[in-house]
């Protein structure tokens, strides 16, 4: 293949799904912690608590994108993403399931809403995907999403590792991941329709595979910062959350 010559969508796929094998984070040494009962409770909070930034800025994503979109159809489509995150009453949606599991962690509500005791590189890493969906252009920001192809290979995973290894994990506290497992393909087949159809040019291609790779870089970068704070070598920067402090 030319540096000029487009792919055909089925080969712009496939580059795709090799894009997600390679630089998912189901390969990150902090995921195959967690879902292999190798990490201590208090390892687990900080992960649950890390992670709520990520789920509670979800809708933010969305709704700048559904702002720049003049697409009506699209907008249809793109708005359940919100609905499913932050539900349609305060009793039900995926951030209100999350806190579920933070609750159940024993977390303070308060302290894990607020978002004050984030590690810096969550918060840079999140706000980094949240502008990036904001300001690159609508092709790029939906290629974005993408990781969405490969989530329910974690999922399953992720759940039965920790009821199997955990004796402070339930169900209950797992209940934010059961619905992911059929709205992340639902939302993946959209996206992955959506750039088969319009990235046609080798240079659309290109924007395409680098907008997942930036997006699967942004949730290895989540994993990274806790493996570093709370793992090896356990460098806690001043203000995050202590378990000794804030439990």
């Amino acid at each position: 293949m030319t540096q000029q010559q487009a792919m055909t969508p089925d080969e712009l796929e496939q580059a795709l799904r090799r894009i997600g094998e390679e630089c998912y984070h189901h390969r990150h040494p902090f995921q195959l912690r967690l879902q292999n009962g190798e990490l201590n409770k208090a390892q687990v909070q900080a992960w649950a608590l890390n992670r709520y930034y990520y789920q509670a800025m979800i809708p933010i994503k969305d709704a700048s994108f559904m702002a720049r979109c003049f697409d009506p159809a699209i907008r249809r489509e793109w708005r359940q993403r919100i609905i499913d995150h932050d539900g349609d009453s305060p009793e039900n949606g995926g951030i209100r399931r999350w806190l579920a599991l933070t609750d159940g962690l024993g977390l303070d509500r308060e302290m894990v809403e607020s978002t004050r005791k984030l590690l810096p590189q969550t918060r840079h890493a999140v706000d980094a995907y949240v502008h990036y969906v904001a300001e690159r252009s609508l092709l790029e920001a939906v290629a974005s999403s993408l990781t969405e192809l490969f989530s329910p290979i974690v999922i399953p995973i992720r759940m039965q590792g920790m009821l199997a290894h955990y004796d402070f994990i339930s169900r209950d506290t797992l209940a934010y991941f059961e619905p992911r497992l059929t709205q992340a393909p639902r939302d993946a087949d959209f996206a992955l329709r959506y750039v088969k159809q319009h990235a046609v040019t080798r240079e659309q291609q290109q924007q395409v595979l680098d907008a997942l790779r930036f997006k699967c870089g942004v949730l290895w970068s989540l994993l990274d910062a806790l493996d570093y704070a709370y793992v090896v070598p356990g460098n806690l920067p001043p203000g995050a959350f202590d378990p000794k402090r804030d439990v």
